[in-house]
């Protein structure tokens, strides 16, 4: 792992669900919902295989789950390889954006402060 990707995940460490998220303008986003570390072996999002028309309504619920991350695939592989926030906010229409751990700038007095402006974060699909 590079110096920078220890200082990312270093800061992921630090976040907690239900922290404020700043972004680099001072501008309140919404509440961590969500602390994924980052894996560097991710590569890619394997998508669930097709129910078997047998299965229980149980197996038929949680095979149609919605998988973290909930973006398209290219950005899903960056997000699980480096590690993100999912962070509930009324910005967008989907309830929710996602910030990579190399967008975190700070993260004190149970705040995360970002170095991009809200409306560069991914929306929720």
């Amino acid at each position: 792992m590079s110096q920078q990707d220890t200082e990312q995940q270093a800061a992921l460490s630090r976040v907690t669900t239900g922290m404020w998220v700043v972004d680099s303008t001072g501008t309140e986003i919404g509440t961590v919902d969500l602390v994924q570390r980052g894996d560097p072996n991710a590569v890619t999002v394997q998508g669930t295989p097709n129910a078997d028309p047998g299965s229980s309504l149980d197996e038929l619920i949680e095979s149609t789950a919605v998988q973290e991350p909930d973006v398209p695939a290219d950005l899903a592989a960056r997000l699980l390889h480096s590690g993100y926030l999912k962070v509930a906010t009324e910005l967008v229409p989907t309830g929710a954006v996602y910030v990579l751990a190399d967008r975190i700038d700070a993260v004190a007095e149970g705040r995360v402060r970002l170095t991009v402006p809200a409306a560069d974060l991914p929306a929720e699909e």
